[in-house]
């Protein structure tokens, strides 16, 4: 791993989950190499494999859970961009991740932006332009749902606890 061949140490890690099945390290470290090349399906598979050896596993828990909310927005994505998600099954599955998501992690989660007050619309306020070296910011709230497009530089363990 540290010359950056992380697919020979996949290979490694799976020669060694075989050589010892019962030990979750090598599944651990294959969920968090395929989690960071956005192999989001593989990183779950990896992650169950560490669960069934620890149930109590939070790096595991962690992959899992943000695996699975980057592979439900990319779905959700296409869906919204073909109109499917007019169907009463598609819009139940997403009332049921809304209010799981509320019941986690508060009502404000998914909260609509306020409205633009109707006289800031008639003025147009000037403002400077901002430096090219500062990224725009973005809302806390929407930030998981951005970084589902591929993007591996978001840390899903820094929130997280050791084990």
């Amino acid at each position: 791993m540290s010359t950056g061949r992380v697919d020979a140490a996949l290979v490694a890690f799976a020669d060694a989950a075989k050589a010892d099945p019962t030990r979750k390290e090598p599944w651990v470290r294959s969920a968090q190499l395929q989690f960071d090349k956005s192999n989001y399906a593989r990183a779950i598979v990896a992650a169950e494999e560490v669960l069934q050896r620890d149930p109590d596993d939070m790096v595991a828990d962690g992959i899992l859970t943000v695996s699975g909310f980057r592979i439900a927005n990319h779905s959700l994505q296409r869906l919204q961009g073909r109109g499917a998600l007019a169907s009463e099954t598609a819009r139940r599955e997403a009332e049921t991740l809304a209010g799981t998501l509320k019941a986690t992690m508060g009502d404000d989660i998914l909260a609509p932006e306020e409205p633009q007050k109707a006289t800031a619309a008639r003025r147009p306020v000037r403002r400077a332009p901002a430096p090219a070296a500062q990224a725009p910011a973005r809302p806390a709230a929407s930030s998981a749902s951005n970084e589902s497009g591929g993007q591996s530089g978001a840390d899903p363990f820094k929130n997280i606890g050791g084990n």
